[in-house]
């Protein structure tokens, strides 16, 4: 239990944050899985690949995810989607 009235403060910021930052990393994780679920398939892929991205450039910008892990994450989908493209033609 927080003594002082800053640390009851950075409770309800840090619980707040924490609720945001859960809520952002859901939907990133729900965007990934739905742009590997369309490369899979070969349907609605670049429409699931742009926002995939979105989400996670969003994401990095805000703090949520570190901003590496989400170039890292929309390259390794965007060599997929091409490998699949490839595949397919």
């Amino acid at each position: 239990m927080p003594n002082h009235k800053s640390a009851e403060k950075r409770v309800r910021s840090s619980l707040r944050k924490r609720a945001r930052n859960r809520y952002y990393k859901g939907l990133v994780k729900a965007a990934l899985k739905n742009a590997r679920e369309a490369i899979q398939s070969g349907i609605n892929i670049e429409e699931k690949l742009r926002t995939a991205q979105k989400l996670l450039s969003s994401a990095a910008r805000k703090g949520i995810i570190h901003r590496n892990k989400a170039a890292r994450l929309i390259s390794h989908l965007t060599i997929q989607a091409r490998k699949e493209q490839a595949n397919a033609a």
